[in-house]
């Protein structure tokens, strides 16, 4: 079952991180609902973080209004006749990037589905647990304090370019002799953090696989996955930075393969395996004795291949030796590089993919692949 966003933040990175209660006085939201008898308890919670307009789904508009920040959707979703009409409504251009959260009426597989399937942002679930519901509220729907929606496309472009050129050093100066210092990495968390808070994860990973390929595109997706993961979960600032340095970084130790051996279109020989599997003890090296870079991104540099059972590499960590920050930047390198295109294979769908992962069992964390669910499918 799905984990409470705001425990799993607490888990990764203990207390006093979460988002701050700050109220929004500009977050408007929408909850359309055929069920406006049951819907007066969700309008009085949501009220806390917002202004709500609430309407009959049949009164969707046919576009949002601009200063509208998110779509709440209240429906029997075992109604043909209610989905097909949500359907309709959302499936418009305007509404294409509009976060939006499902209310589930139980924990049965069949809503949620249903809701993934409508594009779900998030879900909750009755009986509601006000706390819970406004932390995944502020992580679904950010207010629009200090941004101007016209300046959308050069956010997410400014953010990408920033993102680019940390990759520029990884892969084409370091392997130079040029050091990477770790004000490279900071430098650039700004504009990829507003970039994909103010656009989206499914602009930042368009956007990138238009224009990137190989390494590059994947540290890319890896950290638009990433700093959606931790918006989503309502992270402070502070930890979405942790694990958007982490997310960049983590193959830096590739900048020392050849470029022939990570691009080879056919299957890997046992020595070429072996020298790919090289490249976390290579990074951590090289950062480590550049200095200056937290003993928390070197770890995750060093263990981002190793597995909960100990299978993984280089050491064989398994259990408690792995940290969170690491368990989690696995699994959106796994889930990233499934959803790829790769040289040697197409990529796999967004649902195939994460189906999986959770094929994977012990190997992953699955309390975090539950928490991460939303963001892998719920863009898409």
């Amino acid at each position: 079952m799905w984990v409470a966003s705001i425990v799993v933040t607490a888990r990764l990175w203990g207390p006093m991180t979460t988002a701050t209660n700050k109220t929004s006085t500009k977050r408007r939201l929408l909850l359309a609902s055929d069920r406006s008898d049951q819907s007066t308890e969700l309008a009085s919670i949501l009220q806390a973080v917002g202004r709500v307009d609430t309407i009959p789904t049949s009164d969707i508009p046919d576009k949002p209004a601009r200063d509208l920040s998110g779509i709440v959707v209240d429906i029997n979703l075992r109604s043909s006749e209610s989905v097909q009409l949500v359907r309709n409504k959302l499936r418009s251009n305007a509404y294409r990037e509009m976060p939006r959260l499902f209310v589930l009426a139980d924990a049965l597989h069949h809503g949620s589905m249903q809701a993934w399937a409508l594009g779900a942002t998030d879900t909750i679930a009755r009986p509601f647990d006000a706390k819970g519901i406004l932390q995944r509220i502020r992580a679904a729907f950010p207010d629009s304090d200090g941004f101007d929606e016209t300046d959308r496309g050069k956010t997410l472009n400014r953010g990408v370019e920033a993102a680019h050129s940390v990759m520029v050093r990884i892969f084409e100066r370091l392997p130079a002799g040029e050091p990477l210092k770790f004000a490279d990495i900071v430098e650039a968390e700004n504009k990829i953090l507003k970039a994909i808070k103010h656009s989206s994860l499914r602009e930042w990973l368009t956007t990138v696989g238009c224009h990137h390929a190989g390494s590059y595109r994947h540290c890319l997706f890896v950290t638009g996955f990433a700093v959606a993961y931790a918006q989503h979960l309502g992270m402070r600032e502070d930890d979405q930075r942790r694990l958007a340095r982490a997310a960049l970084l983590h193959d830096v130790g590739k900048a020392f393969i050849p470029v022939a051996l990570l691009d080879k279109t056919d299957p890997l020989t046992l020595e070429e395996m072996e020298l790919m599997r090289q490249h976390p003890r290579r990074g951590y090296e090289a950062l480590s004795a550049q200095g200056g870079f937290p003993p928390e991104m070197l770890d995750v540099v060093l263990h981002h291949h190793e597995f909960l059972d100990g299978t993984g590499y280089p050491d064989g960590l398994n259990g408690k030796q792995i940290s969170d920050i690491v368990r989690l930047t696995t699994i959106v390198d796994i889930y990233a590089a499934m959803v790829e295109r790769r040289a040697y294979r197409l990529q796999f769908t967004h649902a195939k993919a994460y189906a999986m992962m959770e094929e994977m069992g012990d190997k992953i964390d699955q309390h975090l692949l539950q928490a991460f669910r939303p963001v892998a499918l719920g863009y898409y």
